[in-house]
């Protein structure tokens, strides 16, 4: 049997040390390091992609929405994996997610409207 074999079915976890010197089991995914990597890559190319624009030439409003579009696929992906929002039931991720985008939605209105107004007054 392998080294490798042999610590797949030891329990990850530590000892409490206290006056019980419990065993706490330890919630041990071996993928993590992989999942890991792929945030970490996937948060890279949105950063490097953001960097990219900002020196292409095009009008401000156009690079702020994309700024914003790419700020926030990058916050909803850190949610989803980090905070495991994403292995959570469907009924939990709305009611997490609808109010953001019911706040992110009020407040494009009220900027829309602002410039309405700044521009007739």
């Amino acid at each position: 049997m392998s080294h490798n074999a042999q610590n797949e079915h030891k329990p990850h976890g530590y000892y409490t040390g206290d006056i019980h010197n419990q065993f706490v089991e330890e919630h041990y995914d071996p993928t993590a390091k992989k999942i890991i990597w792929r945030t970490f890559w996937i948060l890279l190319v949105a950063t490097i992609v953001e960097v990219a624009i900002a020196f292409i030439p095009m009008h401000k409003e156009l690079l702020q929405w994309i700024f914003v579009a790419l700020t926030i696929f990058k916050s909803a992906y850190i949610v989803g994996v980090f905070m495991h929002l994403g292995k959570e039931k469907k009924s939990l991720q709305y009611t997490i997610l609808l109010p953001f985008f019911l706040i992110v939605y009020m407040i494009a209105i009220c900027l829309i409207e602002g410039v309405y107004l700044f521009h007739i007054g």
